[in-house]
């Protein structure tokens, strides 16, 4: 088993399920997205240029959705805190998985990777 599928096997429920059902959205956004097994973690690229990851929270210990380059996304509800780059987007992992609000950011995160690689 490579380090990517142990990561997620190895979670509980419900963070196991929630993060797999991130995973699977995450690698349907495009054909152009990757998954890597970076800095610990799991790693998406968009045109081989690092885009996103998955990590949890390690005060509020829930799943979350780090968008690089991330300064120009607007959302109620992305996090900054102490990241220069990265905003992050809070996953409650017992509740349902807020899919208008990932549209509407993954919608601004191709946006934006597409602009930053030149390739659309």
């Amino acid at each position: 088993m490579n380090a990517i599928d142990s990561f997620f096997l190895s979670r509980t429920e419900p963070d196991k399920s929630c993060l797999l059902y991130l995973r699977g959205y995450i690698l349907s956004q495009s054909d152009k997205v990757s998954e890597h097994w970076k800095y610990g973690m799991p790693f998406y690229y968009y045109n081989g240029k690092m885009w996103c990851y998955l990590w949890q929270h390690k005060k509020l210990k829930v799943p979350y959705i780090g968008f690089f380059d991330s300064q120009q996304m607007t959302h109620k509800d992305l996090l900054q805190e102490k990241r220069e780059f990265i905003k992050i987007f809070l996953i409650a992992p017992d509740k349902d998985i807020p899919i208008k609000k990932l549209n509407d950011l993954f919608k601004q995160a191709l946006k934006l990777a597409e602009k930053r690689t030149g390739k659309v």
